[in-house]
């Protein structure tokens, strides 16, 4: 107890001085850049929490010891320093040390959640957003099964939480409070910047058709903003919803029943679906994941067994498929823990990663995603997780997504993407600053991919490097160079801009 005390003024101390503190990362832009999983704390390693940092530009995978336990279900948010600020499995939310949040617990009251006390199993089962210009307020929107015969959720539910209570560790002001009262299918929260570049789109599935439920979150709050019916028919299923980083498309998967596949452009001003592409895909499958690459281009969808490409801009969508992957029969630790393909997500990285579908000690990615067909360079089972992990790959949407430039709703004056006439309005930092070689670069989220260069005084160019889409963050190891200053030059389609860095020994 008091160790957990000496952490918790440690942190707030953190957070209101920028000292470095492990783990959280004070000086770090973030957001999105942790992901938590982990299962069963109290047991010895394998078992335990695992972290995946992507705060230095790379991921960076470690042990930690917390009591959160996360199954399929995950969501988390950091601040824009990367510090942590809370996590939930969608049975509780959990604040920045590890305990239940102040009023977290008894999220999503059903017969489901109290089976599952130490985290559900529901993919996409919550999202957290920031409540657009209320810093410190973030929605937690979450659900379960109700309907246990058929595992349909009957509510989609809200959750309020202020960072300012608790000492800044945060409580929830309200609970479980309705906003869809219908018959859903489970999870599959998702959401997408609104075209000002301010506000949110929101949805949720109706069982048994073909309509889409839209909540629409603005500074005002969270409102009902109607549905839709497009696509085909959808029976109860298992699977993964996403939007394309740049909110110009959504695709809706599962291989439970003949549906299968839907794609769909959409229109981030209106909120509406248009020219559905449903895409039966012949194999034998009863869940699974969808993730598209960071260019918005091409979207993968993981089968159990197989994992596919699709060319979004392709004529023929269903034609372009390419099979990417086939399971090579690995077993970890050993049977029957298949390294199967399950739900993926797309990474600061710029990777797609993709779970086992069991309680492995692997995990798959897709170092390439841009890239067209077998180039894409999927490695099975690549990633060594430091524990067993769980599929619990957090549900976060594009935070960094700015307006839609020149529509009739770029109506607020918002532009994330515009330079400011130096580095440092333009946001662009590097740390630590004069280094021993390694360092970190950070800047604005932008929409292409971007170039590192890296000269000598002398103007010798000693570093070339690709910067991905919507990556805030970039790890640069300048080894055996010599001491003295150096110019990093970033460069994007619209812009470019310079800083320095000092290497000493």
């Amino acid at each position: 107890m008091a160790q957990k005390a000496a952490i918790r003024l440690l942190l707030v101390w953190c957070m209101v001085h920028g000292a470095g503190f492990p783990h959280y990362a004070c000086a770090q832009q973030g957001l999105n850049n942790l992901w938590m999983g982990g299962t069963n704390s109290e047991e010895p390693l394998p078992f335990g929490g695992t972290d995946l940092d992507f705060s230095s530009g790379s991921v960076v995978l470690s042990y930690v010891q917390r009591d959160i336990d996360f199954r399929r279900t995950s969501a988390n948010i950091t601040d824009a320093d990367g510090n942590l600020l809370s996590s939930t499995n969608g049975a509780y939310i959990a604040n920045a040390i590890g305990d239940t949040m102040l009023n977290g617990g008894g999220l999503n009251p059903s017969q489901y959640t109290s089976w599952w006390p130490e985290g559900l199993h529901i993919a996409q089962g919550c999202l957290i957003l920031p409540k657009p210009n209320a810093p410190g307020i973030y929605y937690l929107l979450h659900g379960t099964i109700d309907d246990l015969s058929s595992s349909l959720s009957h509510h989609l539910y809200m959750t309020t939480i202020d960072m300012s209570l608790d000492s800044g560790l945060g409580g929830a002001v309200s609970k479980n409070e309705v906003l869809i009262a219908d018959t859903l299918n489970e999870g599959r929260i998702t959401a997408v910047r609104h075209a000002n570049g301010r506000d949110w789109w929101v949805f949720c599935f109706k069982a048994n058709t073909n309509i889409h439920h839209r909540l629409l979150v603005t500074p005002s709050g969270v409102s009902v903003n109607g549905n839709q019916a497009i696509g085909v028919v959808r029976t109860p299923d298992h699977g993964q919803a996403c939007f394309s980083p740049d909110g110009s498309r959504y695709a809706y998967y599962s291989g439970f029943g003949t549906a299968d596949l839907d794609i769909f452009d959409f229109d981030r001003c209106t909120g509406l679906f248009s020219n559905p592409v449903n895409i039966p895909i012949d194999d034998s499958n009863s869940f699974g994941g969808a993730a598209f690459s960071p260019n918005s281009r091409f979207l993968y969808v993981t089968s159990v067994l197989d994992v596919y490409q699709y060319d979004t801009e392709a004529s023929d969508i269903a034609a372009s498929m390419v099979h990417i992957a086939h399971w090579d029969s690995t077993y970890s630790p050993g049977p029957p823990f298949a390294t199967v393909f399950d739900i993926a997500q797309l990474a600061p990285d710029g990777k797609i990663y993709i779970g086992t579908g069991n309680s492995t000690l692997r995990m798959h990615v897709i170092n390439d995603p841009d890239e067209p067909g077998l180039a894409c360079n999927m490695v099975q089972h690549g990633v060594v997780m430091p524990t067993y992990y769980t599929n619990s790959l957090p549900n976060h949407p594009n935070y960094f997504l700015g307006p839609v430039d020149g529509s009739v709703c770029d109506s607020l004056g918002i532009n994330t993407l515009t330079p400011g006439p130096s580095p440092r309005e333009r946001g662009v930092r590097v740390y630590p600053n004069p280094s021993h070689g390694a360092f970190t670069l950070s800047y604005p989220a932008q929409p292409t991919v971007g170039q590192l260069e890296i000269r000598d005084v002398a103007g010798r160019v000693v570093m070339e490097e690709r910067i991905p889409q919507w990556s805030t963050v970039h790890q640069v190891e300048l080894t055996g160079q010599a001491t003295g200053m150096y110019q990093c030059k970033l460069t994007w389609a619209k812009w470019s801009v310079a800083t320095h860095v000092i290497l000493e020994r």
